[in-house]
């Protein structure tokens, strides 16, 4: 019984961190779910497992031939005449062949596999960036239901100071006016989170209505200057994609030049041999061995050479891709560098903005409760405010993207 009544609340406690862990999840907790379910990164692996199979099919060596032959009409020998014949034959490349064409085709193996990485790195930044606009819009939710609290509190008060004979029913119409804009504001950012949140869950190939918990996360103080640029070019799996291309392209090559050498053939002929019957002579009979080799005559050397200069062209190719593209990657960060400038400034801004405005804020609302000044100006300062904490949390989650962007491209791992 106490056995049983052990494992009974073994199994509660199992349920109740299950359900724990099952909503406190966190950003690099999708990131784990994106990478085991998304089919489009599925894909991806599957394409490198593919290529490694590539690779071991290229090593191998041609099949060998056999064959048979029936003589239909015997040919006479000194032991018998000959009745069927049966040839066995292999072929090996020129030397250095299928070493040249495994290499080349590992290196496309591994170029896929920086290809997976890279639709991996990218799969990250997809989600954050789907993640961070939800965020945004839970702070934007948050910030108007206060808004409307806010409003409310100002509304008793405009009614009260018209009861009171200190104000007039145009201000309880004003505050009236802006707590209907605020609702439908409200209404509208709720109903907005159903495409934010199937976009974000179809990333993680799920159902569309997925229940998605939001963390209220602290931003990075003091993000230094040019952050990660010293891995700009160095880890981005796209420039080492390109350095496995050229290195296939090179083993390529060198497999042209080796197809052009002659190709060793080595075989084996068994004939089978009759019996004579009109006299009696030594190995009467004895079927025969005949051990051959044969060698291909690559005299049509023009296809040769053209695969050699096509290998060639591909790593010139492959070269100006990869300048290219590092230019692209360099022009990129530059402008998220200075994206992440910008917001970190603007942020301080808006927080200093957002303090100063709540100082005139109570100095106005003071003033409008002593019959001083008019519920206008505390309106328009409540606006003011109101702006400022949305444009605080848009500069936050612009930051966010650009920081995750800059490590798609400098391909930081979402665990480090």
């Amino acid at each position: 019984m106490k056995n049983h009544m052990n494992k009974w609340i073994f199994s509660l406690l199992l349920v109740i961190f299950t359900g724990i862990s099952a909503y406190s999840q966190s950003l690099n907790d999708y990131l784990k779910i994106a990478a085991e379910n998304n089919p489009g990164l599925k894909g991806s692996y599957k394409e490198f497992e593919a290529a490694l199979e590539k690779a071991a099919q290229i090593r191998s060596l041609a099949d060998p031939t056999i064959s048979f032959g029936y003589f239909i009409s015997p040919v006479e020998t000194r032991v018998g005449p000959q009745r069927a014949r049966l040839s066995l034959n292999q072929m090996f490349p020129w030397f250095g062949t299928l070493k040249y064409y495994g290499k080349g085709s590992e290196a496309l193996a591994e170029a896929k596999f920086q290809s997976f990485l890279n639709a991996k790195n990218k799969l990250y930044y997809d989600v954050s960036s789907a993640y961070y606009p939800l965020y945004e819009l839970e702070q934007f939710i948050e910030i108007e239901k206060e808004n409307i609290e806010i409003l409310q509190n100002y509304k008793v008060l405009a009614t009260n100071q018209f009861s009171n004979g200190k104000g007039s029913m145009v201000d309880v119409l004003r505050v009236d006016i802006m707590l209907k804009d605020a609702e439908t504001n409200l209404s509208i950012l709720e109903k907005q989170r159903k495409p934010l949140l199937s976009a974000f869950n179809k990333l993680l190939n799920r159902d569309e209505n997925e229940v998605v918990e939001i963390e209220d996360f602290q931003l990075e103080e003091n993000i230094p200057n040019e952050y990660r640029r010293d891995s700009l070019l160095e880890s981005n799996p796209i420039l080492q994609e390109f350095d496995f291309k050229i290195a296939a392209a090179e083993s390529n090559e060198r497999t042209a030049a080796s197809q052009s050498m002659p190709k060793i053939g080595v075989g084996l002929d068994y004939v089978f041999i009759g019996k004579r019957e009109d006299m009696m002579v030594d190995d009467n009979g004895k079927n025969a061995f005949m051990p051959m080799v044969s060698m291909s005559l690559p005299i049509f050397s023009g296809k040769y050479q053209a695969a050699k200069k096509e290998a060639q062209l591909m790593q010139e190719a492959y070269r100006y891709q990869k300048e290219d593209f590092e230019n692209q990657l360099i022009t990129s960060y530059e402008k998220l560098d200075f994206g992440v400038t910008k917001q970190q400034e603007l942020i301080e801004l808006y927080e200093e903005q957002m303090e100063q405005t709540k100082q005139s804020l109570e100095l106005l609302y003071t003033s409008y409760s002593n019959s001083e000044s008019s519920i206008e100006d505390v309106l328009q300062m409540q606006q003011q405010l109101l702006k400022y904490q949305k444009l605080k949390v848009t500069a936050e989650t612009a930051l966010k993207i650009n920081i995750a962007e800059i490590d798609y491209l400098t391909a930081k791992s979402f665990d480090q």
